[in-house]
């Protein structure tokens, strides 16, 4: 077998004047023209108003290649393309061997037409807006969707990630290209398409594994199938028909070890080699694959509430921590594998063990999925629809089919993933257009047949051990219950802190059984704000700043929301900075309930991890990859074992929760303090938390505290002993210190303000900083004499940032911190970090 990878220069052509520039595959045509120097950067100011016309284009991607005369002479030649973005023709050597109809659809093309010598493919990539619109004209009736400030119009009747076409947090970048590969493939025998595996345990680390190979041959003929695995072996022949085929062999395999989510064990991985050989032994075909062990089940069962939502792995219920997840940028040439470990190795160090791959972008390449693997992220994995009604056409389903064909067996053996669902609230939108409104049926029909008759089938059919969950949100199957405010059944989107601009305190009026989005939006960092803001536009109502916040009402929600909370800050930066302590604390408020609802609720999920460009949205991870203070908090409120602090019915709570399978006792050490750190009342109290449990450890009425709630704040500490070691903190894998792991004590820290801040008279905490070396490394010494709330040390122009964030300082604490340069640049000196290290706080930002 030869593989000859295509990757690299290319030549792109637009068609309407046969102009010619370099683009570099992977890679899209927008980076090209960029590159090029034809278009400016779209993330830049209101650049992405002037690049609007490429979606508007038809365009070529050529590029020429030799092959010598043995390869040419293959029997079985063919062209492997990972993602054809999206609408177009491929050409090899002028002829056309294949056509591109889906981004989601990998395509292996006939190419047994080259020659020896001298070759040339040409990818045609058609106006995806036009290609749109020309569906749009032959619809028999509307097919509603979704807009948003800068959209391109009917991006639910073409098979591209719907991002794309514009959102309430990214821009509309129509662009096109091949991503995740391009490579040609030739052999003599058979070729092996897809290789998918069911693992049966049979206790004490034995385990069955079933291996199915689906093959390909251009003549009929017996090949050899081999499968390898930890050592072991299994053989069969298979007679195979010109066209497909399939083989099964069976392997037993002992002193498997488990494959466990984050924080509940480690990840070990086996790798399977897969080889199909014909008549020329010497010839073969061979694919590889890391296979985890584990046993997975989603219980969506009836109870006294309603029905749950729970994923249970190895036979433990795992209460599920993360959030949701969108493409790595706006542009595909960036979805590199060194951009997604970084947000991924963030993800993991907030102790999460799940992420959603959200409806709205794609399915994504290997290097995502491999990388959870390694890393134990679970992922529910959307198909690829939402915010919109979609055709129900026998020509649309059939693409969709193929898509989950491909796609299913292409992903089904990552044992990260975790379930599939079949959209984004695209079941909820039958309820927001007029279209749907004045014919439900017309449109109920529809969905019936887009989701349950053609993705939920093919799923169940390519997938059967895997549970499909019909629609995020949803209460599961056959169950049609409003899940944006029903918080009984499955999965809950709740949004009406942000969209309905209800108060924080409205999270503790719910009780979900999973939240799988929830979300509160901050400005971006003055950082991020000064890489789009052109000079004299850092001001979050300037044209170039209003550009990128997609919200309609974002900034005015903020802002509001801000004047409730908050004493106004005294300047744009300040401003920014105090948005980013709004969006922490109203993730935290919900976070900590729902998380001491341990049972009742087994799943939070926010809304979102990452961003697409730089600007205004829900992400607790900048664009660059730094961490907002919300991923700061979520390191905390998301630790395995914590003491949840809330305000509800006038009365305050603390609630340990404890994720592990310890039981840990401790003394949770419990005060009520002025804000210039004297104490107003303190108690000591024993803590028992039961493993994966949680349990109210004191509460108080607000009136019988010893001050006016305006004048203290609850500071709670819990000094704690385990029966047992606990897991080691996966905060480790980002350099940060362990909040838990590998000592037999450990101590929590939390507070609550009893009213709004801005009703309190903080004291000055009059914080010193220095920085000294320690072992050659810069650590930030931070001292404060009085209480201090989010303190945050930005720096200005480097690289990189302190290892926490958003932190309390009680009064004469010292706090270190370290600085932890991105990756592939260098430590600053001592110098550059004391010129550029800039500390804030609450009382700061107003006085």
């Amino acid at each position: 077998m030869s593989r000859i990878e295509l990757g690299g220069a290319w030549t792109l052509i637009r068609v309407g004047d046969k102009s010619s520039r370099p683009i570099a595959i992977p890679g899209d045509i927008m980076s090209a023209l960029v590159a090029s120097g034809e278009l400016a950067d779209p993330f830049l100011d209101r650049n992405e108003l002037a690049a609007q016309w490429v979606g508007r284009e038809d365009w070529i991607l050529a590029r020429d290649f030799v092959l010598d005369a043995k390869t040419a002479g293959r029997a079985d030649i063919y062209l492997d393309i990972g993602a054809l973005d999206t609408i177009g023709e491929v050409r090899l050597n002028g002829t056309v061997i294949g056509k591109g109809e889906s981004m989601f659809l990998g395509l292996r093309l006939d190419a047994t037409s080259v020659k020896e010598g001298n070759n040339r493919i040409e990818v045609l990539i058609r106006s995806p807006e036009k290609a749109a619109l020309e569906k749009a004209s032959i619809l028999p009736y509307p097919v509603p969707l979704s807009t948003y400030p800068i959209s391109s119009p009917n991006r639910n009747l073409i098979r591209k990630a719907q991002c794309m076409s514009g959102w309430d947090w990214g821009p509309c970048l129509m662009t096109g290209g091949i991503y995740d590969g391009i490579a040609l493939v030739a052999l003599d025998g058979p070729r092996i398409d897809y290789v998918t595996t069911e693992a049966k345990d049979l206790g004490g680390g034995l385990w069955r594994l079933d291996v199915h190979v689906d093959l390909r041959a251009k003549a009929p003929g017996r090949a050899a199938i081999v499968a390898e695995i930890k050592g072991r072996k299994a053989e069969v022949l298979v007679d195979c028909p010109a066209g497909e085929c399939r083989a099964g062999l069976s392997l037993e395999l002992d002193d498997i070890e488990s494959w466990w989510p984050s924080g509940y064990g480690e990840q070990p991985l086996y790798e399977l080699l897969v080889k199909a050989a014909g008549p020329k032994a010497n010839d073969a075909h061979e694919m590889r694959k890391r296979i985890g062990f584990r046993t997975l089940e989603v219980l969506n069962e009836a109870d006294a509430v309603g029905s749950s939502l729970v994923f249970r792995v190895n036979g433990r219920r795992i209460f599920a921590k993360g959030a949701n997840w969108i493409p790595a940028d706006a542009l595909p040439s960036r979805w590199t594998r060194e951009r997604i470990e970084e947000l991924l190795l963030s993800a993991k160090a907030a102790n999460m063990n799940m992420l959603r791959v959200w409806g709205g972008g794609r399915y994504e390449s290997e290097d995502f999925y491999e990388l959870c693997d390694e890393l134990g992220l679970l992922v529910w994995q959307d198909a690829t629809f939402s915010c919109a009604l979609y055709p129900s056409e026998p020509a649309f389903l059939g693409l969709v089919e193929r898509e989950l064909r491909h796609q299913v067996r292409r992903l089904r053996d990552h044992p990260s993933l975790a379930l599939w669902c079949g959209n984004n609230e695209a079941l909820g939108a039958i309820s927001w257009y007029e279209e749907s409104k004045k014919n439900p049926a017309r449109y109920i029909v529809d969905y019936d047949r887009l989701n349950e008759g053609t993705v939920g089938r093919s799923i169940r059919e390519l997938d059967p051990g895997r549970s499909f969950w019909p629609s995020s949100p949803s209460a599961g199957p056959g169950d049609f219950s409003d899940n944006w405010h029903s918080d009984t059944r499955g999965d809950m989107h709740y949004w009406s802190v942000w969209h309905e601009g209800r108060p924080f305190s409205a999270y503790l009026e719910v009780q979900p059984r999973f939240c799988s989005e929830f979300g509160f939006q901050s400005l971006p960092s003055f950082k991020t704000a000064s890489s789009f803001a052109p000079e004299g536009e850092l001001n979050i109502t300037s044209p170039a700043f209003e550009h990128h916040q997609r919200h309609p009402r974002g900034n005015s929600l903020i802002i509001e929301t801000m004047t409730r909370y908050f004493r106004m800050p005294r300047g744009f930066r300040e401003t920014l900075w105090l948005s980013q302590v709004q969006q922490a604390l109203a993730i935290k408020t919900a976070v900590e309930y729902w998380r001491s609802l341990r049972d009742r609720c087994m799943g939070v999920l926010y809304w979102q991890l990452n961003d697409v460009w730089p600007g205004s949205s829900w992400s607790s991870l900048e664009y660059d990859g730094s961490w907002k203070i919300l991923h700061h908090e979520a390191r905390r409120f998301y630790d395995p074992l914590i003491v949840s602090l809330f305000v509800k019915d006038r009365v305050v709570y603390a609630m340990g929760v404890n994720d592990t399978d310890r039981h840990v006792m401790g003394v949770l050490s419990i005060r009520i303090r002025r804000f210039d750190g004297s104490i107003a009342m303190d108690i000591d109290t024993d803590a028992d938390l039961p493993p994966e449990s949680s349990t109210l450890l004191w509460k108080a009425p607000i009136s019988d505290l010893p001050c006016r709630p305006e004048d203290v704040y609850l500071g709670i500490r819990l000094e704690a002993t385990s029966s047992g070691v606990l897991p080691e903190n996966p905060s480790l894998v980002f350099g940060i210190p362990s909040l838990s792991g590998g000592r037999a004590e450990f101590i929590r820290r939390n507070q609550l303000f009893l009213v709004e801040p801005k009703r309190c008279s903080l004291a000055d905490p009059r914080i010193e900083q220095k920085i000294v070396e320690e072992e050659g490394t810069p650590v930030l010494v931070l001292t404060a004499r009085a209480p201090a709330f989010w303190v945050t040390a930005e720096v200005d122009g480097l690289a990189g940032q302190w290892d926490d964030a958003g932190f309390y300082m009680m009064g004469r604490e010292e706090r270190r911190l370290r600085f932890l340069p991105r990756k592939g640049q260098p430590m600053p000196s001592k110098a550059e970090l004391e010129r550029a290290t800039r500390i804030t706080h609450l009382r700061a930002s107003y006085d």
